[in-house]
C-alpha cells in the first residue's frame, strides 16, 4: 500500500503488481514456480525479440521462486541491478517458517486470522519485477519523488523496476475485487550500509475496503468511521506482538493516505516506531472501480520489528546460513532472545576522493557492497572540505567484519584495493 512505501523509510530506516512488463507486454513469464521453466514459457518470437541468450548460471531457483538472469540483468542503458542484488532475487525468507521474519509474519497472520475471522487474502508470493506505473503511479507516488530516482531505485530498464514497496501491487488487488488482503514481500532500495540498513529487505500492507452499509449505522461519515476501526484493529496487533505494552498516536501527512498515523510503543525504555497507516486516498479507490468506498491500509518492515523482537543486532544475519544463528529459531516462536556466538573485530580502511556532481553516497555503497558484499559492516563519511579551487573532498571509513569468522589482512586488502579501483572508474572521482 502507500503507506507501505513511506512508512517504511520512516521506521525501517529512520532517515509490491502481479504482472510485468516486457517490450510492451504484460506477462508473468519471469516468475515461475520453482518447477516451471522460464525459457519454455517464451514464445518463439519472445525469444527473437528478446535476443535471447542463456549465459551460465542465468536462472535462480531459491525459495520457490524462479527468475531468468537475462530479465533483470538487462544490457539497457538504465538498468543499474547489480549482481548481488540479483543473487537476492527469489530467496524470499518471508515465506520460511523457522527464519525470523517468516516467524514473524506468521504471527501477524495469526492475529488477523482469529480477530477477523478468515477474511483477509494473503499474498505473499507476487513477483518483485513490477512495471514504474505499478510502483509509484498506482499508488499516487508524484512525478518528482526522489524515490523514483536511479539513486534510489533499482531499475530493469526504463519501464520496469525491482519493486521499493509492496504497494506495488495493491492497485491490481483493488481492480480484481479485493477487500480485505496482506501483501508480504521482499523489497529493494539503494541504500547507505550500516547495521540497521539493507538494500533488501521485507514489508507486510494490509488494506481493508469498507461499503456505506458499514459506516451508514454508527451516525458518524465514512472517513471517521474508517480510522477508528483501524486504529482499534493496529492497537490489537501491537499487543499480540509486543504484549501490553503503552502506545500512542502520532499525526503525520503522506500524500497516499488522509489522515495519516503513526503507531508508537514504549517498549524496553524507550518509545518504538511500529508502523504507518492511514485512510486510503480516494483517488486510489477511485481509479480501482470503488467510488463509494473508504478504505484503510498500513504498511510496516519486517526486519525493523524483528530487530527489536528477537533481539537481533545487525540486519546482514538474516541473511546467514550459519548454523549458529539458523538453529536459535523455531516455526512459532516469536520473540525468542537472539545470543550472539561471536563477535569477530572489524577493520577500518579509508578512501578518500575529489568528489564530481554525479557523486552520491548510495552510489558508492553499490560499488563496496559489488566488492565486499556483506562483509561491508558500514561505510560512514569521517570528512569532508572544499578547497580554494572549489573541488570537494569526501573521506569515507569502511568497516569490514565478518559475522562467522576473522577476516585476514590479506584479504581486507585485497578487498579495499578493488573498492578504490571501482570508486575511480565507476564513479568517476579522483583519488587521493
Amino acid at each position: 500500500m502507500a503507506t507501505a512505501f513511506s512508512l517504511a523509510q520512516t521506521i525501517l530506516f529512520s532517515k509490491t503488481s502481479l504482472s510485468i512488463r516486457t517490450n510492451g507486454l504484460r506477462s508473468f513469464s519471469f516468475c515461475l514456480p520453482f518447477s516451471s521453466s522460464s525459457a519454455a514459457s517464451l514464445s518463439p518470437d519472445k525469444l527473437q525479440s528478446k535476443k535471447w541468450r542463456q549465459p551460465v548460471a542465468s536462472v535462480l531457483e531459491l525459495g520457490g521462486v524462479k527468475i531468468a538472469k537475462d530479465d533483470v540483468l538487462r544490457d539497457d542503458p538504465t538498468n543499474n541491478v547489480p549482481d548481488t542484488i540479483f543473487a537476492k532475487l527469489g530467496m524470499q525468507l518471508h515465506r520460511r517458517d523457522q527464519h525470523p521474519i517468516g516467524i514473524l509474519k506468521n504471527a501477524i497472520y495469526e492475529y488477523f486470522d482469529t480477530n477477523y475471522s478468515n477474511q483477509f487474502d494473503k499474498f505473499d508470493n507476487l513477483c518483485p519485477i513490477v512495471s514504474v506505473k505499478e510502483n509509484f503511479d498506482d499508488v499516487l507516488v508524484p512525478a518528482d519523488h526522489v524515490s523514483r530516482s536511479y539513486n534510489d531505485t533499482y531499475y530493469v530498464d526504463a519501464q520496469t523496476v525491482l519493486r521499493c514497496h509492496t504497494s506495488a501491487h495493491q492497485a491490481e488487488l483493488l481492480r480484481r475485487g479485493h477487500t480485505h488482503f496482506l501483501v508480504t514481500g521482499d523489497v529493494y532500495r539503494r541504500d547507505s550500509i550500516d547495521s540497521t540498513h539493507y538494500p533488501v529487505f521485507h514489508q507486510m500492507e494490509g488494506v481493508r475496503v469498507f461499503s456505506p452499509s458499514d459506516w451508514e449505522a454508527s451516525g458518524t461519515d465514512g472517513t471517521t468511521y474508517v480510522a477508528g476501526d483501524l486504529k482499534k484493529c493496529l492497537e490489537g496487533l501491537a499487543r499480540h506482538l509486543f504484549g501490553a505494552v503503552e502506545m500512542r498516536w502520532v499525526d503525520t501527512y503522506f500524500p497516499f493516505t488522509n489522515p495519516s498515523f503513526e503507531l508508537e510503543i514504549f517498549f524496553q525504555e524507550k518509545w518504538l516506531e511500529v508502523l504507518g497507516c492511514g485512510v486510503t486516498e480516494q483517488e486510489i479507490l477511485r481509479r480501482s472501480g470503488k467510488t463509494d468506498n473508504v478504505a484503510w491500509a498500513f504498511g510496516l518492515g519486517l526486519e525493523r520489528l524483528a530487530m527489536v523482537l528477537f533481539d537481533i543486532p545487525d540486519i546482514r544475519l538474516f541473511w546467514s546460513n550459519d548454523e549458529r544463528f539458523t538453529s536459535q529459531f523455531s516455526s512459532g516462536q516469536l520473540g525468542v532472545k537472539f545470543k550472539p556466538f561471536s563477535k569477530y573485530p572489524p577493520c577500518y580502511k579509508d578512501v578518500s576522493f575529489w568528489i564530481n556532481e554525479a557523486f552520491t553516497e548510495n552510489n558508492l555503497c553499490e560499488v563496496v557492497r559489488e566488492v565486499a558484499g556483506d562483509l561491508a559492516e558500514e561505510v560512514q563519511l569521517i570528512d569532508n572540505f572544499t578547497n580554494k579551487k572549489g573541488m570537494t573532498s569526501h573521506c569515507y571509513r569502511i568497516a569490514y567484519r565478518s559475522m562467522e569468522r576473522s577476516l585476514t589482512d590479506e584479504e581486507i586488502n585485497k578487498l579495499q584495493w578493488n573498492v578504490r579501483e571501482l570508486v575511480q572508474s565507476k564513479l568517476n572521482v579522483v583519488l587521493r
